[in-house]
This record gives C-alpha cells, sequence and structure tokens, in this order.
C-alpha cells in the first residue's frame, strides 16, 4: 500500500516513516508538514493509506478529512486520547495510535487497514458480479443452463404450463408461468401487454389498435395494459 505521513512535527513524521519502511507491504511516497502541503499532493497522486495527525496548525485532522474527496484508509496519530470517539465517525478511518506508538500497536493497525482493502476489493468484485448477472438470465433445457442475454429476447409468450421465449437468434420452451419470469426481467426494459405476454419494448416496430409489431409476431396488447405501453413510448 502507498502511504503517506501528514505531521507538523518532524520527529513524529520520522518514527512513522521508519516504522513503514520495516513493514514490506507499505511504501512511503510522501510526507507532509500540514494539510494543505498533503491535500496538493493527493490532487496529483493517490494513496491507499494516511497516517494523519489530528492537532496541526490550521487544519485538525478530521478537518482534513472533510475536505478531501473519497479519501483512502486513515490512521489517525495523536498524542490526545479524547477524540477517539469522534474519530470512528468516519467511515475512512481504521485506527487511532496514540503516541509514544510501539512497533506492536502500529502492526496492530496495518492488520486493520489490510483488513479494511480486502473488504473493498471483496465488495468491488460482488458488486462485479452482480452488474454482470444484471444483464441475464439462464433457462434450463435438457439438463443444460443456457444463457439468454435480456437484450436478446423479444417476446414471452405462456401457453399452459410452458412459457416460450423468443429471441432474435432462437426460441425456447420451459415449463414456468409468466408471473415467475416477469420478476426476472428488467422494468425498464419489458411490459406486459398481455395476460400471455410480455415484450421488449425496444424491440417495438409498429403499434396499430390494440397490437404492436415485434419481428414477424404480433402481439395482442390488452385496454389496461395500453396506457403503461404508451407511456414507454417516445413520441414526437
Amino acid at each position: 500500500m502507498n502511504c503517506i505521513v501528514i505531521d507538523d512535527e518532524e520527529m513524529a513524521r520520522a518514527i512513522i516513516g521508519q516504522m513503514v519502511e520495516n513493514t514490506p507491504q507499505l511504501t512511503l511516497v510522501q510526507e507532509c508538514s500540514n494539510a494543505m502541503q498533503a491535500i496538493k499532493y493527493l490532487n496529483q497522486h493517490p494513496v491507499d493509506l494516511i497516517f494523519l495527525d489530528i492537532h496541526m496548525p490550521d487544519f485538525t485532522g478530521f478537518d482534513f478529512i472533510q475536505t478531501i474527496k473519497n479519501p483512502p484508509k486513515v490512521i489517525l496519530v495523536t498524542s490526545d486520547k479524547n477524540f477517539a470517539i469522534e474519530a470512528f465517525e468516519y467511515e475512512c478511518i481504521v485506527d487511532y495510535l496514540v503516541k509514544p506508538i510501539t512497533e506492536d500497536r502500529f502492526q496492530k493497525a496495518i492488520q486493520k487497514a489490510n483488513a479494511k482493502q480486502l473488504t473493498v476489493a471483496s465488495t468491488s468484485a460482488n458488486k462485479t458480479v452482480a452488474e454482470d448477472n444484471a444483464n441475464e438470465f439462464y433457462i434450463n433445457i435438457d439438463r443444460r443452463l443456457i444463457k439468454i442475454e435480456f437484450a436478446a429476447v423479444n417476446i414471452v409468450e405462456a401457453k399452459g404450463d410452458y412459457i416460450h421465449i423468443k429471441t432474435e437468434g432462437k426460441n425456447y420452451v420451459v415449463h414456468s408461468t409468466v408471473k415467475k419470469i416477469e420478476d426476472k426481467l428488467p422494468k425498464d426494459l419489458f411490459l406486459k401487454v398481455h395476460r400471455s405476454f410480455i415484450i421488449n419494448t425496444k424491440k417495438i416496430i409498429d403499434i396499430e389498435d390494440n397490437s404492436v409489431l415485434i419481428g414477424k409476431d404480433v402481439i395482442p396488447v390488452s385496454r389496461a395494459n395500453r396506457p403503461e405501453l404508451m407511456k414507454r413510448l417516445n413520441l414526437l
């Protein structure tokens, strides 16, 4: 992790710098004696971790955190024990070190910072998977799971205990209900226009009276669902 130290005391910066040097996963990229110097640096160089003194001329450590957008992880370093409760109101603050700092206590703070980084990475990975899954669904055909992109679906038609899924390239028959698949489809793209039909509104070619043309299929539109369909259209 790339880190910086912000402290108006030269000796304090030197001590933390030495501890950083003794920690393989850390790289000290900058020392700053005041908040303004740090802000200028961070505007040009993103970092993973900040060692931040609370009491500094002009700016407190809390003032500094509130000044920067999307602050990285912060370990507060101070000789004052009275701000511990306030410190943990900030999501970016991972630990609170009281001077003089021992090597053992410093390493525990780094472990917390590492744990925070892993949590963020895991959350990002899960978000990416969720976003990928939001574009597709799977159907079970002859014990095979077949992926279908939402954007490729033209029509879903109910026929008894089965639904017919018509895509741009192929049609599928699945044992399911319209309600079940309706819950899976993104509401901004699909609309149930009849008790037996769900359509991809982006695939509409033509609308006449109480029907829509999608590909070569003419789909009935019920009177109850027509107003919602008209709302979806970008009419001139």
